[in-house]
């Protein structure tokens, strides 16, 4: 299921910290949101946003005491590639040579990202001839 964009900012804040109170997600989504032109969280919207996601599946939720502690159900890799391959289909209908067309023209790779990334059809490449559709 793909998170909205608010859902996607307190699942990175429980990938980074793990399982983790509405009050501590609250607090440092407001801290990220400092210096921008996000308007800060109240808290009661966090803990209803907490509430659809585990609705939806994206979290879970355990008691401590009176306290509810909610993890990530989804891991980053997973929701990551969940929604590259959604937008790919979108935006590049499906089409992963013209992303990576334009994501190069776009933008200036460094010579490492550009090493990573000749490893990384090389590797796909070597994949193949070992396993030939």
């Amino acid at each position: 299921m793909k998170p909205t964009d608010s859902e996607l900012e307190i699942l990175h804040i429980l990938w980074q910290l793990g399982p983790s109170t509405v009050r501590t997600v609250n607090d440092l989504l407001n801290e990220a949101r400092k210096g921008t032109d996000r308007e800060p969280a109240g808290y009661t919207t966090t803990l209803k946003l907490m509430q659809i996601m585990l609705e939806k599946g994206l979290v879970s939720r355990t008691e401590d005491g009176r306290t509810h502690v909610y993890a990530s159900v989804v891991g980053e890799a997973d929701a990551q590639s969940a929604l590259l391959d959604q937008f790919v289909n979108n935006t590049f209908r499906g089409s992963t040579a013209r992303l990576v067309m334009q994501a190069l023209g776009s933008h200036q790779a460094s010579p490492d990202e550009l090493e990573e990334i000749k490893a990384l059809i090389a590797q796909l490449e070597n994949n193949q001839k070992q396993d030939p559709e």
